[in-house]
């Protein structure tokens, strides 16, 4: 993404915080805390994340360690994002926790850490005019982790057009992600407009059923 391009999604977070208040699941851009939830319990089924090291891209206001406390013990947290607003909220609920971490950073252009597994929940669904941008994002994510990497995206064939989010077609992210990884999975039907990879390294356990 250029600077204007990153500009335009801190102008519309910061929209949404005046519109609907700050510490909302709708200033973050989702339709309620359902889809939030729904997504989670897909993106959780990566593996066995005890006792992992984790790297949530596009933390938001960390509301994944919390999930994560309910199914998994033991792990290391690490959230991400670009917009201080998100990250002082995630610091406010959960940095009192312990082997938890947030930074405020731009995932496209941070050094990231090396971890066991790295997830991104809508991370990647921002418009962007360079095409490559996903697939550098998608390549780059998976190179930090050391067993899986599972992220979501909006479905091309039933997301409405939109000024900043974008769908993709998911035939040929799941192309790519194969091009990359070993093993390829996806999922789809838990919303009507979003899909989830997971993408293990070769020799990993395959991903098991947690998260309700």
């Amino acid at each position: 993404m250029d600077l204007l391009e990153k500009a335009t999604v801190m102008h519309y977070h910061r929209h949404r915080i005046t519109e609907f208040q700050a510490g909302t699941v709708e200033a973050l851009g989702w339709r309620g805390t359902q889809s939030q939830l729904d997504r989670y319990r897909v993106l959780v089924n990566v593996g066995d994340l005890n006792g992992a090291s984790i790297l949530d891209v596009g933390c938001g206001y960390g509301d994944l360690k919390a999930f994560l406390d309910q199914y998994f013990s033991d792990f290391d947290y690490i959230g991400i994002d670009q917009m201080p607003e998100f990250v002082a909220e995630a610091r406010a609920r959960y940095g009192h926790c312990t082997r938890t971490t947030f930074y405020q950073t731009d995932f496209s252009t941070a050094k990231l850490p090396q971890v066991d597994y790295v997830i991104a929940s809508g991370a990647l669904g921002y418009r962007c005019k360079n095409e490559c941008f996903y697939t550098d994002m998608i390549a780059k994510l998976y190179d930090s982790a050391k067993v899986a990497f599972a992220f979501n995206m909006l479905d091309k064939k039933t997301f409405p057009l939109h000024d900043l989010l974008v769908g993709h077609d998911r035939d040929e992210i799941i192309a790519l992600c194969r091009a990359l990884s070993p093993s390829v999975e996806w999922f789809d039907g838990y919303l009507h407009d979003d899909f989830t990879v997971f993408m293990v390294r070769d020799g990993m356990k395959k991903p098991q059923k947690n998260g309700g």
